[in-house]
């Protein structure tokens, strides 16, 4: 199974019951084959340009794993449902998410090293 990241763009008006829209797409993920690693709710943000007549959105990411055939079958069905203005689907560059890793690694050591070298002065 390959990684993916999705990311999803629900309706403002269901900010409230957030739960069912989002049970839809995960359960669209799961009967895909899919698993889902990781979830992380952006919450509502305001819109670049209006979509379907609307200024808002409440952004959800998610870090998927999917079989071969199933990014299709998701992105099929994420066109026809309404609770969801837009979605972004795409696999996920590892090396570039090792490169992130370790500039991370790397600014935490600077960091470190620099308070270190502040309490010896």
């Amino acid at each position: 199974m390959k990684e993916y990241e999705l990311t999803v763009l629900i309706h403002p008006d269901l900010e409230a019951d957030l739960d069912t829209p989002l049970k839809k797409v995960k359960d669209l993920v799961t009967t895909a084959g899919g698993e889902i690693i990781s979830e992380d709710n952006w919450g509502k943000k305001k819109l670049a340009y209006k979509i379907n007549k609307q200024d808002f959105a409440v952004y959800v990411y998610m870090d998927v794993k999917l079989p071969a055939d199933a990014p299709l079958k998701i992105s099929n069905t994420l066109n026809i449902t309404d609770e969801v203005l837009r979605y972004l689907l795409v696999s996920v560059d590892e090396k570039g998410r090792a490169l992130l890793a370790e500039d991370k690694k790397r600014a935490a050591a600077r960091a470190e090293s620099g308070d270190s070298e502040e309490s010896n002065e």
